[in-house]
């Protein structure tokens, strides 16, 4: 062979070992790239969760039931009298199961509360705290303070009652205050993820005036002064009812002035309206999203023959309830709206009072109930016809 020939056989060698040390880089990469970079990248499934995720939101429910006035009158208390201060629990062993069986359960404290030893009712009224203890036992748990009768035992009556309310435990309340900061420092409560908010306003005091500067004693009721406590609350919460005692006494159907401030309370985004004080029923409607109860009458009072024109005019209030459901998106629905009829009952033999709903009603206590049941149900339904008034009992 010659040394030419040699020469070429060698590169040719030297060029094939090239090549081929450069085929098993390529291949390696190619190789590493298809079964290992991938894990670079995680997959869908693989990708960790982020803490930071919200949960999804959920569907939330609450049930609501509110009343009326309880207006303790000297009878009223004489009969709850013991050995050692007042009872009124028994007076309300008819609706205990009824009221607890709600989320919420609103009612009118209508009288302040006074202190051992220098109690007064009727006219001016500061009656035994006992009252709130029956309520609380009751289911009740969230209640005005703002009446025409809020400010009869003056600034002492008002931090009376206050002390009382802020003993209590998750209790809303709302009406009067003992400093404009405290006005202002408003309470939201949160249950089954909805929060929830109160505000109570009442037409005047009954001519005992408020003292100048101190008007956050109670809340009487102005356009500016809702606004201002609207706008303060309406973001904050996913339902606000605001409470107004307003009207006129024994009057069965709402004033122009009622129904001039339902529609201003219901521009500014009020969710439900429950009116207190003319001491009877008068209708319930929508404005809008927003329910108007115009009044629930009273609750409890010794008012069973008085200003009676059509009947037990002072003696038959109800129960409006309803659901409030909140969506994933946020969303607030107020359904399910029904009205269940109370009556107040007095036996003078044994010396008691009862608080008996409709739906359970027997000739025991009211002889004429069925009568009665539909005098008060046309009254409810007079402005909406398909709002439900759960029958009386058979």
């Amino acid at each position: 062979m010659t040394k030419l020939k040699r020469k070429v056989k060698k590169k040719l060698m030297r060029f094939s070992i090239f090549i081929l040390f450069l085929l098993i880089i390529v291949g390696g990469a190619l190789y590493y790239k298809k079964f290992n970079h991938q894990e670079d990248v995680p997959s869908k499934e693989n990708v960790p969760s982020n803490d930071n995720t919200p949960e999804e939101a959920q569907e939330s429910k609450l049930s609501l039931l509110m009343t009326g006035d309880g207006l303790i009158h000297n009878q009223l208390a004489l009969y709850a009298q013991t050995n050692d201060g007042y009872d009124f629990k028994p007076y309300l062993s008819e609706i205990k199961d009824y009221v607890k069986s709600f989320d919420l359960a609103y009612y009118n404290q209508e009288t302040p509360f006074g202190t051992p030893g220098h109690y007064t009712f009727y006219p001016v009224f500061s009656v035994p705290s006992e009252y709130g203890d029956a309520m609380v036992d009751a289911g009740f748990n969230m209640v005005s303070l703002a009446s025409n009768h809020a400010f009869d035992a003056k600034e002492n009556g008002v931090i009376n009652s206050l002390n009382y309310w802020r003993g209590q435990d998750n209790i809303m309340f709302n009406g009067t205050a003992d400093s404009l900061e405290n006005q202002k420092n408003y309470q939201i409560m949160e249950k089954n993820n909805i929060t929830y908010a109160l505000l109570s306003y009442t037409y005047g005091t009954n001519g005992i005036n408020v003292p100048s500067g101190k008007e956050y004693l109670v809340s009487v009721y102005s356009d500016e002064l809702a606004k201002r406590d609207i706008e303060a609350l309406r973001d904050k919460v996913d339902v606000l009812i605001v409470a107004m005692h307003w009207g006129v006494e024994y009057q069965l159907e709402p004033t122009a002035t009622q129904k001039s401030q339902a529609e201003y309370l219901a521009s500014l985004g009020v969710d439900i309206v429950i009116g207190n004080h003319p001491h009877c029923l008068q209708p319930i409607e929508w404005k809008g999203d927003t329910l108007v109860i115009y009044s629930l009458g009273n609750f409890i009072s010794n008012q069973i023959e008085l200003y009676s024109s059509i009947g037990y005019k002072g003696a038959v209030g109800a129960f409006a309830m309803v659901n409030i459901e909140k969506d994933k998106s946020n969303n607030i629905d107020i359904n399910d709206l029904k009205v269940d009829l109370i009556f107040t009952y007095r036996n003078e033999t044994d010396k008691y009072y009862k608080v008996v709903p409709f739906s359970k009603i027997t000739s025991k206590y009211l002889p004429d109930y069925q009568n009665v049941y539909t005098t008060y149900k046309n009254v409810i339904q007079k402005y909406d016809s398909n709002i439900e008034v759960i029958p009386a009992a058979t």
